[in-house]
């Protein structure tokens, strides 16, 4: 059975086509928790301009030189596509028939680790010929279910690449060669550990609103998970959660304002795994450590996000790389 299970090993689905409007990344950036503070407007807001005319009516729309896409909205790609239209999330997860593996019950699918390595910045309406291309790198599987994880690329019209995504996925009780395997071809790197009896460098903390899933799930993730709260209790929740991917965002925000000094272009590189839940609602910790050079000239970091309802990490082995703003001091 494990000839079986390899064939999962390097398999490429089918391009998706994805697209966006500055109204998508208004909307991630709020469903990531940015609000009408002077850090966070380059983030929602476009000035327009208005005429010198009485009564003063707005011209046009033009879009202020600041603004700019959080350099993590890519994330939700994969789940918005090329709709603008509400979608359904058990079609959206099912996903095509792989190679050595059972049909994948979106029921029973943990979303693990999330990264993002930014390779140019985003232009703020995408157009036409944007495709999300996937295939698979790693598999595993044990005796409690199979993890997957999958490396897709952003590119634009002419193939060039954008950003590239590694996400694993944990498959509750799925069962494929029944016993111990794992093989990996390409990953993330992954986060040093966190520095002994040393306070973090930095940190930031921020709070969750209780609509703060509402506003997300407007992105594209239409999880029931995270709207419905009788799924959240028959899933052993005690209600609904907030999505794992917004709290990602939250951390990234927090990187952008202690240590990129609010320069989206700075965060060349992002990933966490996801720990335990959040609530919309609960306020959020995040502990920063720096650990050293990371490659081309950027600064690596480690850390954490806390929930601070619970106590527990929401997010874990939390890695960056970061042009650090001279403006972030230890």
């Amino acid at each position: 059975m494990s000839s079986e299970i390899e064939k999962v090993i390097g398999f490429q689905l089918p391009d998706r086509p994805v697209t966006w409007f500055k109204r998508d990344l208004i909307l991630y950036a709020l469903g990531v928790g940015a609000k009408n503070t002077e850090d966070d407007l380059p983030f929602v807001y476009g000035k327009p301009t208005i005429s010198l005319t009485i009564p003063r009516t707005v011209d046009k729309f033009i879009v202020d030189p600041n603004f700019a896409a959080l350099p993590t909205y890519p994330v939700v790609l994969t789940f918005k596509g090329d709709s603008q239209e509400l979608n359904l999330f058990a079609d959206r997860m099912k996903g095509d028939n792989i190679p050595g593996m059972p049909r994948v019950d979106p029921n029973r699918i943990v979303h693990g680790s999330q990264s993002i390595e930014v390779l140019k910045a985003l232009p703020l309406v995408s157009g036409s010929g944007w495709k999300w291309k996937t295939r698979y790198t790693g598999i595993s599987e044990n005796k409690t279910g199979v993890v997957l994880t999958a490396e897709s690329t952003l590119v634009d019209p002419k193939n060039v690449a954008y950003a590239k995504l590694y996400s694993s996925s944990f498959n509750i009780g799925m069962k494929i060669a029944g016993n111990k395997f794992n093989k990996t071809i390409a990953g993330p790197p992954q986060a040093k550990p966190i520095p002994e009896n040393k306070k973090p460098d930095w940190v930031y903390t921020d709070e969750t609103s209780t609509h703060q899933a509402l506003i997300f799930r407007l992105s594209g993730d239409y999880n029931p998970l995270h709207i419905d709260p009788a799924i959240g209790q028959a899933a052993g929740f005690g209600g609904v959660i907030l999505h794992g991917l917004s709290t990602f965002g939250f951390a990234a925000r927090g990187l952008l304002k202690t240590v990129c000094g609010n320069k989206p272009e700075a965060l060349k590189l992002f990933g966490v795994r996801f720990t335990s839940p959040v609530k919309p609602g609960d306020a959020l910790e995040t502990q920063i450590w720096e650990v050293g050079p990371g490659p081309n000239g950027t600064t690596e970091v480690t850390f954490v996000t806390k929930n601070l309802r619970t106590g527990k990490n929401a997010l874990g082995g939390g890695i960056a790389y970061i042009v650090k703003s001279p403006s972030a001091k230890l």
